[in-house]
C-alpha cells in the first residue's frame, strides 16, 4: 500500500528527502565555551515560555537534553517568524542576515539562539536545509498573500511547519523512515489549525491563506472575510475545513509510533493539546474574525492522562 494518502503528500516527502542527500558543508563538529552555551539554551527556554505555553509544556515531558534542543528548535522557528511579522526593518536584509548564522556549524558568540540551533543539529545529525526550507518557507509571507488551491497552500505548511515536524523527528529519535510522511502529514496538520485560528489577524495583516477554490465552493469571496460575519455559508465552510485538519491530525498520529518512546508522548501531547483549539473555534461559533481561539490551562491538564495511555499503548 502506498505511504501517501494524499496527491499533494509526495512532493513535499521529496523536497524532505533532498535535504537528507544534499549535507554539503555540513560540519560533524561543534565547539564553543561551555557557559555561553549554558547561556544559549536558556535563553532559548525563555522564548518558547513566553511564546507558546502550548509548545513549553509539551516539551517538559522530553528528557533535559531532548527538550534543550526542542526548544532552542521553537527559539530558531519563532525568531525567524518574527522577522516577517513584527519587525520594522525591510524583512528580507533580515532574513538574510539571519539565515547565515542559523545554517552556520560555528555561528559568532553574541547570537545565542543560533548558537544553541547550531549546537542542537550538530548533537541530533538535523540536515542544514531544513533550516534553510523553513527561513524560504516563512519569506514567502512577503511575496505570496493568496492561495487559489489547497495542495498549493501545502506546499506553504511544508515550509513552515512540516520541516519543524522533520527536525523534531531527528531530535527525538525514529525507527523507520515511514516516520517522515507522518511528519510531513502533522505539521500540515498544525499549520492548518494555526490558518483557522487566525484568520481574522492575517486577514489584517493583509493575508488570506485559505484556499480561493474552497471558499468559492461554500459561495464566500474575500468580501466576506473583510465584513466579519459569520453567516450560514460561513459556517458549513469552516465546519469543512474543521473536518478536514481533524482528518490529518489521526492521520499523522501512527507516526508517532516510530519515534523513539521516550519523545512519543511530548509529541502526542503538541499534537493533542493543539488540535484542541478547533473545539474552541467551534465553541466560538466560528468567529475567528474578532475572536481568538485558546485553551485554558486547566483543559490542557484535562487532556494529559489520556493523552499519556494513548502514547504508551500506541496509535496503529
Amino acid at each position: 500500500m502506498s505511504q501517501f494518502l494524499y496527491d499533494w503528500e509526495k512532493p513535499l516527502y521529496q523536497l524532505a528527502f533532498q535535504s537528507i542527500e544534499d549535507k554539503l558543508h555540513e560540519q560533524k563538529t561543534f565547539d564553543t565555551n561551555h557557559s555561553l552555551l549554558s547561556s544559549a539554551y536558556e535563553l532559548a527556554k525563555d522564548v518558547t515560555k513566553e511564546n507558546s505555553k502550548t509548545f513549553y509544556v509539551a516539551s517538559s515531558f522530553l528528557p533535559r537534553a531532548k527538550r534543550q534542543a526542542i526548544r532552542a528548535l521553537y527559539a530558531f522557528c519563532r525568531i525567524t517568524d518574527d522577522f516577517i511579522d513584527q519587525s520594522q526593518k525591510d524583512p528580507r536584509d533580515l532574513l538574510g542576515l539571519w539565515q547565515n548564522p542559523c545554517i552556520s556549524s560555528q555561528p559568532q558568540p553574541n547570537e545565542l539562539i543560533a548558537l544553541a540551533w547550531a549546537d542542537t543539529r550538530s548533537r541530533y545529525n538535523i540536515p542544514w536545509k531544513y533550516s534553510q526550507q523553513l527561513i524560504h518557507g516563512v519569506s514567502q509571507d512577503m511575496v505570496k498573500t493568496r492561495y487559489d488551491y489547497f495542495d498549493e497552500l501545502t506546499q506553504y505548511c511544508y515550509g513552515v511547519a512540516s520541516t519543524v515536524g522533520l527536525m523534531s523527528m531527528h531530535i527525538i529519535g525514529f525507527t523507520d523512515q515511514r516516520a517522515y510522511t507522518y511528519a510531513i502529514r502533522l505539521g500540515v496538520a498544525l499549520q492548518l489549525t494555526n490558518i483557522l485560528r487566525d484568520i481574522g489577524e492575517d486577514w489584517r495583516a493583509g493575508r488570506v491563506y485559505l484556499p480561493k477554490s474552497e471558499l468559492e465552493t461554500f459561495e464566500l469571496t474575500y468580501d466576506d472575510i473583510n465584513e466579519a460575519k459569520v453567516t450560514e455559508n460561513w459556517r458549513a465552510f469552516m465546519r469543512y475545513q474543521i473536518a478536514r485538519n481533524r482528518r490529518l491530525y489521526v492521520e499523522a498520529k501512527p507516526g508517532i509510533d516510530y519515534l523513539n518512546r521516550d519523545g512519543r508522548f511530548a509529541i502526542a501531547a503538541a499534537a493533542d493539546l493543539y488540535q484542541e483549539i478547533l473545539c474552541e473555534i467551534e465553541n466560538n461559533d466560528y468567529n475567528v474574525f474578532t475572536l481568538r481561539a485558546s485553551v485554558s490551562t486547566v483543559n490542557k491538564l484535562k487532556q494529559i492522562p489520556s493523552i499519556w495511555y494513548q502514547s504508551a499503548v500506541g496509535y496503529q
